[in-house]
């Protein structure tokens, strides 16, 4: 099994910035891909970027340009740097894992950006 652990979000100004991060215990060694989900009131849960474990990267259209993920694998750590925050971004933001054996959520984390 692999436990996801989210922090970093809050609630900031349209334009502002926020840094989330994701810590991984557990069964860490068979992590392959790790990203960023999020879900807003009423809507279904969508990508918002991915990184393999050779830190090759893909982001949502409607991200790219402002947020940038990044992987730290000495600490088991992935992180989502979001610049430019819009109120379109207000949602809840869900860690994600995946290994041969299964896919894993962290408890999420919410993030709201007020116009």
């Amino acid at each position: 099994q692999v436990q996801l652990g989210e922090s970093g979000g809050g609630l900031v100004q349209a334009g502002g910035s926020l840094r989330l991060s994701c810590a991984a215990s557990g069964r860490i060694f068979s992590i392959n891909t790790m990203g960023w989900y999020r879900q807003a009131p009423g809507k279904q849960r969508e990508l918002v970027a991915v990184i393999t474990s050779g830190v090759s990267a893909n982001y949502a259209d409607s991200v790219k340009g402002r947020f940038t993920i990044s992987r730290d694998n000495s600490k088991n750590t992935v992180y989502l740097e979001m610049n430019g925050l819009k109120p379109a971004d207000t949602a809840v933001y869900y860690c994600n894992a995946e290994d041969s054996w299964g896919t894993y959520w962290g408890q999420g984390t919410q993030v709201t950006v007020s116009s």
